[in-house]
């Protein structure tokens, strides 16, 4: 064997052995903790928060794969690491865009979409420009999503956020027919950063808009089993909630360092908000 045979079949050897130094052992993940592993599946394990760390996102991910959850949604700067934590389960990867407030122009959208999808994103969720809706610019909408759609087509799903708290019943209605019509693969309740979550009135009327071509997510406020079976029973096909693991247990929701306010009302007093959130809640009138 020639000296850079030699060389070539020492690189090789060096990288199975890292390969399988990184493969749980027989190649599988870690079963899934006790729970309700049916409403697992239907899970969006979500870390949105703007102070979230690496160790955070590690630790979402952990937990996905340990609870069986569909998927982690995280913010796009997250995603590569994400993918590689984990390349070896069948836990995909949400990446929002244009997140929280919707209002980034289309092509900044694209981009960062295009960037998520590269580092390993399977879905991609786009929060829609609430302010073009309000103004009744429903061209804008349809080619914001339109872009972004074809964008990302055929490599990852496209997921629309509409903010329903914001929009009223027409408006909700017309948003999820225009992306029933332009084949998205679904629409998404809430960010969690506006002034409320998912309702079953909202679920609702959603599923009547989308009828069964259109995957209705129901996010925001979503913090016990009884919350998400009473969402899913109105029509909702997946939840999103930085609460997973109260949800699929049913044990007492933590705050998990998501960005989910319970309306206390701990923030208007002179302690403020128990979380250390109170800029953001006293700011949205919570």
């Amino acid at each position: 064997m020639s000296a850079i045979e030699n060389v070539v079949a020492t690189e090789i050897a060096k990288a199975i052995s890292r390969h399988l130094a990184d493969v749980p052992a027989g190649g599988q993940v870690s079963a899934p903790a006790v729970c309700n592993t049916g409403l697992a599946g239907r899970i969006s394990y979500t870390l949105l928060k703007a102070d979230a760390t690496e160790e955070q996102i590690a630790e979402l991910c952990e937990d996905a794969v340990k609870y069986g959850f569909s998927t982690v949604c995280v913010n796009s700067a997250f995603v590569a690491e994400a993918a590689q934590r984990l390349r070896y389960s069948s836990v995909g990867i949400s990446s929002v865009v244009g997140f929280p407030l919707g209002a980034a122009g289309t092509q900044a959208k694209v981009a960062e979409a295009l960037e998520a999808v590269q580092n390993g994103a399977s879905e991609v969720e786009m929060v829609a420009h609430v302010g073009m809706i309000k103004s009744g610019n429903w061209r804008y909408f349809k080619h914001d999503v339109e872009e972004v759609q074809r964008a990302v087509g055929g490599r990852a799903r496209l997921h629309v956020i509409i903010e329903t708290s914001l929009l009223n019943d027409a408006e909700k209605f017309k948003a999820c027919m225009i992306c029933r019509l332009i084949g998205a693969d679904a629409v998404k309740t809430s960010t969690g950063f506006s002034a409320s979550g998912a309702t079953t009135a909202d679920i609702r009327l959603m599923r009547e808009a989308a009828g069964e071509d259109l995957e209705i997510i129901a996010s925001g406020g979503i913090h016990t089993q009884e919350e998400a079976e009473m969402l899913l029973q109105a029509g909702a096909d997946r939840i999103g909630t930085a609460n997973g693991i109260a949800v699929v247990t049913g044990a007492p929701a933590q705050d998990s360092g998501g960005h989910v306010c319970v309306g206390c009302g701990t923030c208007r007093q002179a302690g403020g908000c128990p979380t250390g959130r109170v800029d953001f809640i006293v700011a949205n009138n919570y």
